[in-house]
């Protein structure tokens, strides 16, 4: 049994073999003729005189294993080579021979699939098998000019082809986002965040700036499902997006969209960073609105850079509340005031309100640590403003979240006096606050305004003496305490807990008296 076919073909004695390489083949036939001899018919060939020697050349071509017209080709060629000596002239027939034999198994092996060109090459193999080399030629060329002009028009319909391809992906990942859009209306976060996802997948490679759309929309429903839903998971998924949308966004190419996504992946870190014990998320989040900050001037994009400043406000609060010092909420109420001075109320009610709110919240701060009660006082007429602008009916949750800030300035403010009015006032705000800061709806904003209003009951209940009071306040704490719990927030959960052991102790000392 014979192996396996290793591209070598079996050959006479002084025959040429075709298959594999023959470039390096040694063996050279003497084809029976002295050199002088080969030279005399080479001589013949080139002059198309050959008659006289055909029985040589039929020799030669049966050796070789070719027509007689292409031996004589062959011939010619050796023939037309002068300054091959004669003794040389057998092997270099031999080689060209060789040559000619692969050239044919290259001809056998070509299998186009363009009709035209398929015509050409056979015309092309008749000739070369009848040595007329240059008619060979002529359809060859004409064979490649068939195939070139069938791959140009192949590549152009390829090209409509794949444009055609990628209008209807990018349609479809616009039908994907505006699903995603819908999702987000019904307030459905997750689902939101999944349809922005496929959008991206189904943007073609070359659509980046499409792509860059959809990833911040996907990053925009899982800040939503953090921030409202209390989802820290939802809101580590958000930052991480929104930090692909900055590698996106080149500065340098787009400066004002790489200086939003540093805003918004600031947004996502100062909201996550709130609810931890450590302060690193909120360093990154200062970091993320300072460096937005650098491309969103006062002078480009006014309204942006206040916007940034806000939010740059916000973060600085956050992290002053847990430090000692009162540099942190000193920049923080600088941040807001420069904010206001382009928020005009005129221009743009809504956010002037709500950077007064944030402002308010900023004022209560710096009031608690300080011993007179001017700052709280500012706090409070600075969070009336805002609820002019902020109705129940206009934006029903921001609305809670100033009755909210309203609530702890004037139960700081009520900590301060001997009597009630401002803890009546303080409670009353929140319980306000609650009526849209529901647990299904918001449950870590309600658990944090529950917590507030357990605050504000347990002082009331302590100074009147009232236990069924304080048995209120505890019961909104657990409340408070279990959300925190579910939500991980480590950091109010902490307080809470605290606040809880602190109640449950005074409860016990009122019951005894």
């Amino acid at each position: 049994m014979r192996a396996a076919n290793d591209g070598s073909i079996n050959a006479s004695a002084c025959s040429v073999a075709a298959g594999g390489s023959a470039s390096n083949n040694t063996l050279t036939c003497n084809f029976g003729l002295t050199p002088e001899q080969l030279r005399q018919v080479t001589k013949a060939a080139v002059e198309g005189a050959t008659l006289p020697l055909m029985d040589r050349i039929e020799g030669i071509s049966k050796q070789l294993g070719v027509t007689e017209d292409a031996a004589k080709t062959l011939l010619r060629i050796v023939g037309e080579q002068s300054d091959v000596p004669d003794e040389r002239l057998p092997e270099l027939l031999t080689r060209i021979a060789n040559d000619y034999k692969r050239l044919q198994a290259q001809l056998g092996a070509l299998n186009s699939n363009n009709p035209t060109a398929r015509a050409l090459i056979e015309q092309a193999k008749a000739e070369i098998a009848a040595g007329h080399f240059n008619a060979a030629h002529g359809f060859l060329a004409q064979a490649r000019q068939a195939q070139t002009s069938a791959a140009q028009e192949a590549r152009k319909l390829r090209d409509q082809a794949q444009a055609a391809s990628d209008a209807q992906s990018l349609a479809a990942a616009a039908s994907a986002a505006t699903e995603g859009d819908l999702a987000m209306t019904e307030l459905h976060y997750l689902q939101a965040a999944e349809l922005f996802q496929q959008a991206i997948e189904l943007v073609p490679s070359a659509h980046r700036k499409e792509a860059a759309k959809y990833l911040s929309r996907r990053g925009d429903a899982l800040y939503r499902q953090g921030d409202e839903r209390g989802d820290n998971s939802a809101l580590n998924s958000a930052i991480e997006v929104r930090k692909q949308v900055v590698s996106f966004e080149a500065r340098e190419r787009v400066p004002l969209d790489w200086a939003a996504a540093q805003n918004n992946l600031g947004n996502a870190l100062e909201r996550l960073g709130e609810r931890e014990n450590g302060t690193a998320r909120l360093k990154e989040a200062v970091l993320a609105y300072r460096a937005a900050l650098e491309e969103r001037t006062r002078e480009r994009v006014a309204l942006d850079w206040a916007k940034t400043r806000n939010n740059l406000g916000n973060a600085l609060v956050t992290l002053g509340e847990r430090e000692s010092g009162t540099a942190r909420l000193e920049e923080a109420v600088a941040a807001y005031r420069a904010a206001l001075s382009e928020m005009m109320r005129e221009r743009v009610p809504l956010v002037w309100a709500i950077t007064q709110n944030n402002l308010g919240n900023a004022l209560t701060l710096l009031g608690r640590r300080e011993i007179g009660t001017a700052r709280l006082e500012e706090a409070v007429s600075a969070l009336l403003a805002a609820l002019q602008e902020i109705t129940r009916e206009r934006a029903p949750l921001d609305w809670a979240m100033a009755q909210n800030n309203l609530g702890n300035a004037l139960y700081r403010l009520g900590e301060r006096e001997s009597g009630t009015a401002r803890l009546q006032e303080a409670a009353s705000a929140y319980r306000a606050a609650l009526e849209e800061r529901t647990r299904e709806r918001v449950p870590l904003k309600w658990a944090y305004t529950t917590n507030n209003l357990a605050n504000a009951l347990a002082i009331l209940a302590v100074r009147s003496e009232d236990a069924d009071r304080l048995q209120e306040a505890i019961i909104c704490m657990r409340g408070a305490v279990e959300v925190y719990r579910q939500s991980d927030d480590s950091y109010a959960r902490s307080i809470g807990e605290r606040r809880l052991l602190e109640m449950t102790a005074q409860l016990a000392t009122l019951q005894k008296q």
